[in-house]
């Protein structure tokens, strides 16, 4: 079995306890997919430290070269297509087809963001004084710290990691301690593409000492963070209280409206796709169906037909819709919400329950869907994050926006409707940073800002020339020549 390590100053160590983890497939109890440094706070001082020595000789590296590296990178990946594939649905349970879609959208980032390196631009703007010259300038923060999780580890990576690189800023980098090897494999891809020993840095293992370090440090500027909201919340206290930047991108109960002349079948399409795609492991995943009750019960029986359809098993088999969630503790946690929602009278009309029969070995459970909730009921206000939907019938459009807005959450909404006027008036009123027409509530480009409202988001967008914004300082320069 191969040991994998820690990456700090250009260097493959491991964590000074000697201490390791492993990694297993989800989706086979049996499968170790190797063992991790499990890192202390003396690790994560030590990455600290190396990023620090690091930042003044990247931040000077012309901006253009530090995105040729990126450019590299995302060839690179294209080459090892397959490679990358085949470890993210062993790591993460995730189907070939969803695989796919994360190293390609990772290719994308990588692009992207390259070619961001040539626009890192400032202003010239006319002095009011006379011989004056003024203009700004976008400077990195220093040393940055990102905290990524396990449900996209190789794109999230990617979305952190390259603004921040790009922008000049030096990096200490904590993956999910679910999800080591598809990090390490990305840090791996950076250095053969020559990005320098100390601009990055990687440690894994548990994320309470990492946490502890980071948002604490004085020498770390600025904290990235996705994942859970209590976590990013206590986080964002910590960093923001000792005047540093907080980014955190946390929890979602994705509202899907369905209006009486929307077109069901394309509805029904898409909340499969963002209901149990990914096992309804996405922040920005359909959670809350809330379909006017002119149609709800012809909705209703086409949802469920097309559920009872979904192949859930090896996510390595092709013809499997769905494959595991990641660990014990999602199964455990989906079970809790399966009794949650029984127990407030909501109506379970299908899954509910974990799947072992025949040659299952994994954390593998039913595709669930839920009638009769309402505004009140648990299933309705707190984040699953599981292949659970909860239908909710109202009588008005005026109805089923208030009941959108009727969460702490903001991330992500969808209506459909060929009423456009409705359509405006929808995502005008609905308190979600990013919202949607006629399309799933997972849909996004990696060229657009993305973020969410009330308790979802604390700071700044991630994605498009918003990430480097957050990642970068503004100065402004005045000269008389």
């Amino acid at each position: 079995m191969e040991q994998y390590q820690n990456y700090i100053g250009g260097k493959w160590v491991n964590a000074k306890s000697d201490e390791i983890f492993e990694s297993r497939n989800p989706a086979n109890f049996g499968e170790v997919l190797g063992t991790f440094a499990k890192s202390g706070e003396e690790d994560i001082l030590k990455a600290v430290e190396s990023a620090h020595e690091a930042f003044k000789s990247w931040k000077n590296t012309p901006a253009p070269a530090r995105g040729e590296i990126f450019f590299r990178a995302s060839s690179k990946l294209e080459s090892r297509f397959d490679e990358f594939v085949n470890v993210l649905v062993r790591e993460t349970g995730k189907t070939l087809l969803e695989a796919r879609g994360e190293v390609n959208r990772t290719i994308s980032v990588l692009r992207f963001m390259a070619a961001e390196a040539t626009r890192l631009s400032g202003e010239m703007v006319p002095s009011q004084s006379e011989g004056v010259i003024g203009y700004t300038i976008r400077e990195p923060l220093g040393v940055v710290a990102l905290i990524t999780p396990w449900n996209f580890p190789l794109g999230l990576a990617a979305s952190k990691t390259t603004p921040a690189l790009v922008a000049g800023n030096t990096v200490v980098f904590k993956p999910a301690s679910n999800t080591p090897l598809i990090s390490t494999m990305y840090v791996q891809l950076l250095e053969e593409c020559g990005l320098p020993g100390g601009v990055l840095n990687m440690v894994t293992g548990p994320g309470g000492p990492a946490g502890n370090v980071l948002s604490t440090h004085p020498k770390i500027k600025a904290v990235s963070f996705t994942g859970s909201t209590g976590v990013g919340t206590k986080l964002g206290k910590v960093v923001t209280n000792r005047g540093a930047k907080m980014q955190a991108e946390m929890g979602g109960k994705n509202p899907f409206v369905i209006l009486p002349d929307a077109d069901l079948d394309l509805a029904v399409d898409h909340i499969i796709f963002g209901g149990f795609g990914e096992c309804g492991q996405r922040c920005t995943a359909t959670s809350r169906v809330i379909v006017d009750r002119l149609v709800a019960d012809e909705f209703t029986s086409k949802l469920v037909e097309k559920t009872k359809q979904l192949k859930v098993g090896d996510p390595l088999n092709p013809e499997n819709n769905m494959g595991a969630v990641i660990d014990e503790n999602q199964v455990k946690t989906y079970e809790y919400y399966i009794e949650k929602g029984k127990e407030e009278g909501a109506e379970l009309l299908v899954g509910g329950y974990r799947l072992e029969e025949g040659n299952l070995n994994g954390c593998f459970i039913a595709p669930t869907i839920f009638t009769r909730v309402t505004p009140e009921m648990t299933i309705a206000q707190e984040e699953i994050f599981g292949p659970v939907i909860s239908i909710m019938t109202v009588d008005s459009f005026e109805q089923a926006l208030e009941w959108s807005n009727n969460v702490e959450f903001g991330l992500s909404s969808s209506i459909y409707t060929n009423d456009m006027k409705k359509a405006f008036e929808f995502v005008s009123n609905v308190e979600s940073g990013v919202a949607h027409v006629n399309m799933p509530s997972t849909y996004s480009e990696p060229h657009f800002p993305f973020g969410g409202m009330k308790c979802t988001t604390i700071g700044p967008r991630e994605q498009g020339k918003a990430a480097v914004h957050f990642y970068s300082e503004t100065r402004t320069i005045y000269v008389k020549p």
